[in-house]
């Protein structure tokens, strides 16, 4: 009998309806083709480690620490957690009944038969026979979650790589243009040096002092403006790295390369290769998997109980022959009259469906526009570092032909004033367009995916 009633129970799950929607990929409206031509892009794909490209054990050393102690990645590893041990109790729960033990003691006293006794030891189980797919389409649900915060784990991580990267870039570039400030600074020194003597010679008046000391406090500040920036960068990675006593060693930008960007690829790569966008898609199956939750509560469950055990009025006797008791039976319970309660519950569901549509379509459309606005941004950041180069050359021949003409006395120091201005301004844009290449490459990878892998699996 114990047989055909498993058998029976296995058949009826088999032959349960699933109502509710089935999850299917919605159609994006991406274009065949990126608008920018990866004009230069290699034929090499961006590989997991892809800061590595840049050549810089430095770099190399705070994305590595940033992975391993970073309170962001701990807080979205800990959701992976939480999203693994609810799907293990929703499988529990699909696959297993539950069964629980008992045992009471109790002493009670009637007019018709005085004090008595009655203990009791057993186990009592119940079982919901999934009807409807309510179960099942949680299961699924919570499982799609569990993927959709993989998903999410696996963007912290790379989000948190770029922004090292870039954060590390902006120390250097900052540095550089420190290096570019203390050397107008000791030009400025100097032409204020040269503007005092000729004063006292009475070759020019005391206005070319005040401007020569304009000039040289300007650019003091100029490099005290700089020093600070470049503290809140190390503050920000020393929070990024979780490493507070992050101490960083001054280096050149223009020592680190521009490594061989990628090839964009098709559009629709995209849908496969960003972990943000299977996260969004991921959340949507879940939302459309709570709808058939929802349809089917408005239906009866039909559960099935059973009980085991010992009972006496007297607690020696309890586990004699005599005292075995058991019970089995089947309830069916729906709702008769729920006013729309049930309904309104299922337009909820639906509705939080076309939000989480929406957020996907919002991030397959995102992605297409990162990948195309870091394509645009390197090819200009290129094009315009050969043009910044070209500016500080001419620059430079500026201010030597000032500083002539103004030690000849052919020419005002506002001359000189202005040519050094000039450079200083040059030699700045110049750095933060290095600066700027290096985080556009950082861009297209990030935006490509970051060489992300999808090795989730429930």
């Amino acid at each position: 009998m114990r047989r055909v009633a498993v058998l029976a129970i296995a058949g009826a799950l088999g032959g349960c309806a699933m109502v509710g929607p089935n999850y299917h990929r919605p159609d994006t409206d991406l274009p065949a083709a990126y608008a920018e031509a990866d004009r230069g892009a290699g034929n090499v794909a961006v590989p997991p480690q892809w800061w590595g490209l840049y050549g810089d054990a430095t770099l190399d050393e705070l994305v590595r620490s940033g992975l391993e102690r970073n309170a962001d990645l701990h807080l979205a590893v800990a959701r992976v957690e939480e999203a693994q041990a609810a799907l293990r109790e929703a499988r529990a729960t699909l696959l297993f009944p539950l069964v629980e033990g008992q045992a009471g003691a109790t002493r009670s006293r009637t007019l018709q038969f005085g004090t008595a006794n009655n203990f009791s030891l057993g186990l009592a189980t119940s079982f919901e026979i999934d009807l409807w797919g309510r179960l099942r389409r949680g299961e699924s649900a919570i499982r799609d979650q569990l993927l959709a915060s993989r998903y999410g784990r696996d963007t912290v991580a790379l989000t948190l790589a770029a922004t090292i990267a870039r954060a590390y870039f902006a120390a250097l570039s900052l540095d550089s243009q420190y290096a570019a400030s203390e050397e107008s600074l000791r030009a400025a020194n100097e032409s204020l040096s040269l503007a005092k003597k000729r004063l006292e010679g009475g070759v020019v008046s005391g206005l070319d002092v005040y401007q020569a000391g304009g000039l040289q406090s300007s650019t003091a500040a100029q490099a005290k403006e700089i020093a600070r920036q470049r503290a809140a960068i190390v503050h920000q990675l020393q929070v990024l790295t979780g490493r507070l006593d992050l101490v960083l060693p001054v280096k050149d930008v223009d020592a680190l390369p521009i490594p061989p960007l990628p090839p964009a690829g098709l559009p629709s790569q995209l849908l496969e290769r960003r972990p943000d966008v299977r996260q969004a898609e991921a959340a949507l199956a879940a939302a459309t998997e709570r709808i058939g939750v929802a349809r089917a509560e408005q239906f009866p469950t039909l559960t099935l109980t059973g009980s085991l055990g010992l009972q006496s009025r007297d607690l020696d006797q309890l586990f004699s022959t005599g005292s075995r008791v058991w019970s089995a039976g089947a309830g069916l319970l729906g709702p008769v009259l729920d006013a729309g309660r049930y309904k309104a519950r299922t337009e909820q569901a639906e509705a939080q469906a076309h939000q989480a549509q929406a957020t996907y379509e919002q991030a397959v459309r995102n992605a297409f526009r990162d990948v195309s606005d870091a394509l645009s941004n390197v090819r200009l950041a290129a094009d315009s570092e050969a043009d910044l180069a070209s500016r500080v050359e001419q620059a430079q021949g500026a201010l030597r032909l000032a500083r002539l003409r103004y030690q000849s006395g052919y020419s005002a120091y506002l001359d000189v004033l202005d040519a050094q201005r000039t450079l200083n301004d040059a030699q700045l844009a110049f750095i933060r367009n290095r600066q700027a290449y290096l985080s556009y490459s950082i861009d297209l990878m990030n935006a490509l995916g970051g060489g992300w892998k999808d090795d989730s699996a429930p």
